[in-house]
């Protein structure tokens, strides 16, 4: 038995990518943003609202006169396009973002929303030329994590690379 499963496993890593087909990633459907913000330790459920209601109103709807109310004044920033602070974070996005009406929900596909102590993350689908087939796409996935103290939002961390 042992000698057939490791056949097995050779076969398949000798027959080329069709064996390691990635699977898409696929977000959660709007219905389990409820489920995803629940939390049975009250901390943990204020700190993914927090985080959830930034992401809806601030980044995706552009209402960065809001970002007072969810950032630190002092709010530290890991992504390396986007300067530190809660000032220059509305500086930067006030030139590329403009208030549109806050949705209900996230409306970037969102997979997973998870807390443990001060920090929570979002995961995304994010979609992205396939550099291999032109023309043609494939989802891989995109975090965001952020970490909170005192009720606001004072550390972000993204897999972004510098432009």
């Amino acid at each position: 038995m042992r000698k057939l499963i490791c056949f097995a496993f050779i076969m398949l890593t000798l027959s080329g990518t069709h064996a390691r087909a990635e699977m898409p990633v696929v977000a959660a459907p709007e219905e389990a943003h409820a489920t995803m913000l629940a939390s049975p330790d009250p901390q943990l459920a204020a700190n993914k609202r927090l985080v959830y209601d930034f992401w809806r109103k601030v980044f995706e709807a552009g209402h960065l006169e809001l970002a007072e109310d969810y950032l630190s004044e002092s709010y530290i920033q890991h992504n390396p396009n986007v300067p530190t602070g809660r000032q220059a974070f509305i500086d930067f996005f006030a030139k590329i973002k403009s208030p549109r009406p806050i949705e209900p929900v996230i409306k970037m596909p969102l997979v997973a929303m998870i807390a443990e102590g001060d920090l929570v993350l979002l995961c995304f689908v994010r979609q992205e030329a396939d550099p291999r087939n032109p023309g043609k796409t494939y989802t891989t996935s995109w975090f965001d994590m952020f970490r909170v103290r005192d009720g606001r939002i004072v550390e972000h961390w993204d897999p972004a690379e510098k432009r």
